[in-house]
Parts: structure tokens; C-alpha cells; sequence
């Protein structure tokens, strides 16, 4: 099976379908409420350990501000339609020799 094919058949990148779009849909949301989770419990226990009620809050924010990071670092928010299995192809450029030096 060729190196197009296998990139083709990954999980949530199925080729024809709109399943992408709805896997990295469900990639973000999980990425966004994992974080507020996570850091929403890290929050909370340091807010019972210091005795303030603020911390949990701020974990809250920095959860879901952590999880757009990560869904945006693994180009999930883009709008546009990506190709291939995200690889610079290989080889020349193809605008010539004006630009060698």
C-alpha cells in the first residue's frame, strides 16, 4: 500500500467523508474541557491547602486557555482544508532559480 494511501486511512481522516471535521471538533472540546478539568482540581486543592478560594478560578482559565493552545498547536482550529498527512513535500521547489543564491 502506497505512503498516500496509509496518510488517507488514519483515524478521523477519512477521505470523502466530512468524519474530520467532526473528529477534530471532538478534539478540541476534549483538549478545552480536559484542561479546565484538570487544572480546575489542581486549583481547588491548592485554594483548600492555602485557604483561598480564587486558585481554582484561575485554574479554570488556564485549563481552557491550555487546551486552545494544544488544539491549535495540532493545527485542529484552522479553517482551511489540509492536504496529505501534513509532510512538506520532498524535493525542489518548484519556483526555480530565482531564488538561489
Amino acid at each position: 500500500m502506497s505512503e498516500q494511501k496509509r496518510s488517507d486511512n488514519r483515524v478521523g481522516h477519512e477521505s470523502g467523508s466530512g468524519g474530520a471535521g467532526y473528529n477534530d471538533g471532538m478534539a478540541v472540546f476534549s483538549y478545552i474541557t480536559g484542561g479546565i478539568i484538570v487544572w480546575s482540581l489542581i486549583g481547588w486543592g491548592l485554594d483548600n491547602l492555602w485557604d483561598t478560594r480564587w486558585i481554582v478560578l484561575a485554574g479554570a482559565l488556564l485549563g481552557a486557555l491550555g487546551g486552545f493552545y494544544l488544539s491549535y498547536m495540532h493545527g485542529l482550529t484552522s479553517s482551511k482544508k489540509r492536504t496529505g498527512g501534513g509532510r512538506a513535500s520532498s524535493g525542489p521547489s518548484k519556483d526555480g532559480p530565482s531564488n538561489a543564491k
